[in-house]
């Protein structure tokens, strides 16, 4: 159908006769480049008081609605839809932006193009959790072109200061730049065109909207109450969000090794393990050597082979990963490796009955030590770890309540509350009543997830997996042997974390620590 006009296939009838299939074909495009400085990174969180938000419109003050979200909404196509109608333009906005971030002058950023002015502003808003007054009456005299147009362009953030500077600079580059108003503290949204509001509304009232068809969705798709567990939190106005507090300085590493590690070794080995399928074990040796450790790759195929058998190694972590693709259940596979074969499961006892050693497991790692709480000792009470409530794998940016246990990898930490990566489809701990009672008696829980004021978690997505309790990670009583569903190794340098507080400008994140305790308590 290269001929026909785009959307009018359904209104074109082709004889029986000369019909045929035709599989349509979609290319899909990427491309990547080089960062030079991560940190210097914007995002779309608004900084409010003292700064001003600015409009970078690539499309010389047109509103073409045609194939736009608004559109859509009323069942229409349109006529003329945005283009790029200058390269050079983007090419040098794009450039000036650039020096923009360099020069840390912009405080944050998001594309106008998906939704369109009204539409960004208000997804910065949300991640934010921020009010906002805005007028757009000198954007374009429509106001819906105004609003929803969804030509090239951005909203940016300024600090009141810089607003002349980042205004020359972008004009200079070809762009038009037009101010637009400005966050606030509170849940007010405000938006003018031509002397009149035409939005006045609460962000929370907003966001239910702009929300519904997401829960609705997932209602169908996912775990119903976890679905709406989350959608309830989206549109709380009490609901903090992510927040972070730390009961330790994360500058100053532990006694044994202040500055950090020694310059020159011997490093104490530390044995990476890992099976078919994990693919976490270059995070885990990085986060370990900076440390102070020697990490050693150590394929499961090294114990079985006996090319390796953890006699002089500190220190064995299992990685994260999904070992044999998780077929036979999460960790499952990798245990039967341990338990079924002489060699590797020697290896593993004679590795644990030296009491100068340390056992981590980190999600799948986790899952396979847990499966083998029989064999390592005092870890009778760890559970077997199952499916995910939400039904779903889940991957997203949770908060950690770091517990009083006797975990070597926690000291010092208790009281923390701290972000961390987590991913995994099967991260439930498996326990009835009475044995969460119990856990939470034995002071053996490492970690849970809390949510933004510390509280346990016990609802979605702060709860990611529905774990009861909010337990996120187990030890033993002797603190050598830790597990833990979540992936500290993926986030211990600062600029690895997708949100941070801004005051964090340390290049270690706070989980640094626990891998500097590891290396104290060797010694």
């Amino acid at each position: 159908f290269p001929s026909l006009p785009y959307g009018a296939r359904d209104t074109v009838a082709t004889p029986a006769s000369t019909r045929s299939v035709v599989s349509p074909v979609t290319l899909v495009v990427t491309a990547f480049g080089p960062v030079t400085d991560v940190t210097r990174a914007v995002t779309p969180e608004l900084r409010g008081d003292g700064h001003e938000l600015l409009l970078v419109d690539l499309g010389a003050g047109q509103g073409r609605l045609g194939g736009s979200c608004l559109a859509q909404v009323f069942g229409q196509l349109g006529d003329v839809p945005p283009d790029l109608d200058d390269a050079k333009r983007l090419g040098a906005t794009f450039a000036a932006l650039q020096h923009l971030v360099a020069n840390q002058q912009l405080a944050a950023y998001h594309d106008r193009s998906d939704g369109g002015l009204v539409v960004a502003a208000l997804e910065m808003a949300f991640a934010s959790g921020l009010a906002l007054e805005l007028d757009t009456t000198a954007v374009h005299a429509d106001p819906f072109a105004a609003l929803f147009a969804e030509e090239l362009g951005a909203i940016v953030e300024v600090a009141t200061a810089n607003v002349a500077a980042v205004t020359s600079a972008l004009t200079a580059a070809g762009a038009r730049v037009v101010p637009i108003g400005r966050a606030l503290e509170g849940t007010a949204i405000r938006v003018r065109h031509g002397g009149s509001y035409v939005i006045d509304d609460t962000r929370h009232a907003l966001r239910e909207r702009w929300s519904q068809l997401t829960y609705q969705m997932a209602a169908l798709r996912d775990d119903p109450t976890c679905a709406r567990e989350e959608h309830a939190t989206r549109i709380d106005p009490a609901a903090t969000g992510l927040s972070a507090h730390l009961t330790f300085d994360p500058n100053r590493s532990p006694s044994a090794i202040p500055g950090g590690p020694p310059p020159k070794g011997p490093f104490p080995r530390v044995a990476i393990l890992r099976e078919q399928g994990v693919n976490g074990q270059i995070e885990m040796a990085a986060a370990f050597t900076h440390a102070g450790f020697d990490a050693v790759d150590v394929h499961m195929t090294d114990l079985i082979e006996g090319r390796v058998d953890l006699s002089d190694f500190r220190g064995a972590v299992a990685c994260g990963g999904f070992s044999f693709g998780d077929v036979l259940g999460a960790g499952r596979g990798w245990a039967a490796t341990f338990r079924y074969n002489a060699r590797a499961k020697d290896a593993l006892a004679r590795f644990l009955a030296r009491d100068n050693t340390f056992l981590l497991g980190v999600c799948n790692g986790c899952q396979m030590l847990a499966d083998l709480a029989d064999q390592i000792p005092n870890a009778g009470h760890w559970p077997r770890f199952v499916r995910n409530r939400s039904e779903q794998f889940e991957a997203r940016l949770v908060l950690l309540g770091i517990q009083d246990s006797p975990s070597i990898f926690f000291r010092g930490m208790a009281g923390s509350r701290i972000p961390v990566a987590n991913a995994h489809g099967e991260g439930r701990a498996e326990l009835t009543s009475d044995q969460t009672a119990a856990l939470d008696r034995s002071g053996l829980v490492a970690a849970r997830f809390v949510d933004g004021t510390g509280a346990t978690a016990t609802t979605y997505p702060a709860n990611p997996n529905g774990s009861p309790a909010g337990i996120a990670a187990l030890t033993t009583a002797d603190g050598r042997c830790t597990i833990m569903m979540p992936h500290p190794e993926r986030v211990f340098r600062s600029a690895q974390l997708s949100w941070r507080p801004r005051d964090w400008t340390f290049n270690h994140s706070p989980w640094m620590r626990m891998f500097e305790n590891a290396r104290d308590w060797v010694g």
